[in-house]
């Protein structure tokens, strides 16, 4: 990356990937992480507000500010994923209790300040359920003026994780997903298609694990909470997947993602194909179309494939920056 460095707010629900995104995030050189904004999702939004500002104080970054958002999807009730990311969210490590408090705003109030006062176009990573951003939207719409793209970690073309079809992002608050949609700026669909195929290898969790750095040590120990194969001798530790940590190493370093423009709806409806993200592949109208007539359907970079060497490579030398 060069030029300038990219001004991005992640909205996020921290979160074992989360934190690991964060911690990519304060220390890419190409990115001005200008605020973090917390909702429910991976656990209770308090948890959140905590597990972030550790985060920011073990990474170097005790001074961005953080704002807490909505404690409930707009509809449902919230549904933590704590057999997911441990009772604390954060794998249940024992990391010592943020020495600051949140931001006196709210997230929504702090989304609309931060997003307005920046002097270049900012870029959204929301690796949460998308509420906090749909009552931005709602409420705050002259924002999009000065929002350059989201790109959000959700959603899924092909196998979900919430159900055989959702994505637990999109699937934890369908309408705000929703809304997202139509928000009027370029969006980047960074869903479970990539996210599960970004692996960082045992041998380079052990050594993280074993950095004098703070933040450097944190990222080995969230990635070892994050197991994609069994592990043998301890000098060979588990594997751990990126997870959310991809979406902003996407926007770090877009070319290491192949996307497609395609139309993208969320299922509403009840039942088993609630969350779904419906993303339309096919070349031509089908008979759908052809009796009943075309459907508006938001256009979408879904990123499709991802360059997994690159992406390790670059999340490995960012966290291991001082």
């Amino acid at each position: 990356m060069t030029g300038q460095r990219v001004p991005v707010i992640i909205d996020c629900d921290t979160g074992v990937d989360d934190a690991l995104a964060l911690l990519f995030a304060v220390r890419h050189p190409g990115l001005d992480v200008r605020a973090v904004t917390c909702v429910a999702g991976n656990t209770d939004v308090d948890g959140v507000v905590r597990n972030t500002l550790t985060v920011l104080e073990q990474a170097g970054a005790p001074g961005i500010p953080v704002g807490r958002g909505a404690e409930r999807p707009l509809l449902e009730p919230a549904r933590p994923a704590r057999h997911v990311h441990g009772t604390d969210g954060m794998g249940d490590l024992g990391l010592p209790a943020p020495t600051r408090a949140p931001a006196a705003e709210d997230a929504v109030t702090l989304l609309r300040r931060e997003i307005l006062a920046c002097p270049r176009p900012v870029t959204l990573i929301p690796t949460a359920p998308l509420t906090n951003i749909a009552l931005l939207l709602r409420t705050h719409p002259e924002v999009t003026r000065n929002i350059e793209r989201i790109v959000f970690m959700g959603g899924a073309v092909a196998t979900g994780n919430a159900t055989p079809v959702a994505e637990f992002n999109v699937w934890h608050d369908p309408e705000a997903a929703a809304v997202l949609l139509t928000a009027g700026v370029p969006i980047t669909m960074y869903g479970l298609d990539v996210f599960m195929r970004v692996v960082v290898p045992g041998p380079e969790v052990h050594r993280l694990r074993a950095s004098s750095d703070p933040g450097t040590r944190l990222a080995g120990e969230l990635l070892a909470h994050r197991p994609t194969t069994q592990g043998g001798e301890p000098e060979a530790e588990e594997a751990g997947g990126l997870g959310d940590a991809g979406a902003v190493c996407a926007v770090a370093d877009p070319q290491g993602i192949a996307t497609r423009l395609l139309p993208v709806e969320v299922c509403l409806a009840p039942g088993p194909a609630r969350g779904q993200t419906l993303v339309d592949r096919r070349p031509r109208p089908g008979e759908s179309e052809i009796h009943e007539g075309r459907r508006e359907q938001t256009l979408v970079d879904v990123a499709l494939d991802v360059d997994v060497d690159r992406y390790v490579r670059l999340y490995l030398e960012t966290v291991e920056r001082p």
